[in-house]
């Protein structure tokens, strides 16, 4: 663990155009509920901009790491061609995210998928994405309002880690169009929406993973999946590897 108080728990960003006073330029940005819910939970976020060749001296301060929502993975990562509702992230942060995902699994340190987040581990383990739920499942349950947060009932597995976590059913707020279609190795599925959706999943590996397809950040009664990143990164894994601090 850090030096800090508390855990210090990255948090990645998104690459947009934004616009502040009479500003509009490329920015980094991420919704204030990330990192307020990982305050919350007992860690210190921080905010990692995109700088792929800065990954290990980023991941050598960290305890835990957060990747979180946004826009579609670029499909030629898991092997495919665009679809017409697929809408591609900066190029820049998926191979930022990606690198960091890899740094943080060698290192054994606890990671958090939110949505895209859990979606880009299943990439980078080897799985696949449906590019559009509704073209699936037949409705857009999933996603139901642009620009708005939806909610549906999750199903955890009996046992798991999100089972302890959100009960058996819990309801959670959503907004996702994509999701894990083949389910990568190294992960196995713990949750799901009731049409059959994979909602949750968790690393079989040593490192503490877990990746849920909702949103608990925007919900205060959800709190308890962020401090169970926060708990993760205080107690030392017996195989973490920290580059010490001068």
């Amino acid at each position: 663990m850090s030096g800090f108080p508390r855990p210090v728990i990255g948090i990645s960003l998104d690459l947009s155009t934004a616009s502040w006073d009479e500003w509009q330029q490329d920015a980094v940005v991420s919704p204030v509920s990330y990192h307020e819910a990982v305050w919350r939970a007992g860690g210190l976020p921080v905010m990692l901009a995109p700088l792929p060749g800065a990954v290990d001296a980023v991941i050598a301060l960290l305890d835990g790491l957060v990747l979180t929502g946004g826009r579609d993975l670029d499909p030629a990562r898991y092997g495919a061609e665009p679809e017409p509702h697929t809408v591609v992230a900066h190029r820049l942060r998926d191979q930022w995210e990606l690198a960091l995902f890899t740094a943080a699994q060698e290192r054994c340190l606890p990671v958090l998928g939110i949505c895209r987040g859990m979606q880009l581990i299943n990439v980078a383990l080897g799985g696949t994405l449906h590019q559009h739920l509704p073209a699936v499942v037949g409705t857009d349950v999933h996603s139901p309002e642009p620009g708005q947060v939806g909610r549906h009932a999750v199903i955890t597995a009996p046992g798991s880690r999100l089972s302890r976590l959100l009960g058996q059913r819990r309801v959670m707020p959503t907004h996702h169009h994509q999701a894990v279609r083949e389910l990568a190795p190294g992960l196995c599925a713990t949750a799901w929406a009731e049409d059959g959706v994979i909602e949750g999943v968790e690393g079989t590996g040593a490192a503490w993973l877990l990746g849920v397809q909702g949103h608990p950040e925007e919900d205060r009664g959800l709190d308890g999946v962020l401090a169970a990143l926060v708990d993760a990164s205080i107690r030392p894994a017996p195989t973490r590897r920290r580059t010490s601090r001068s």
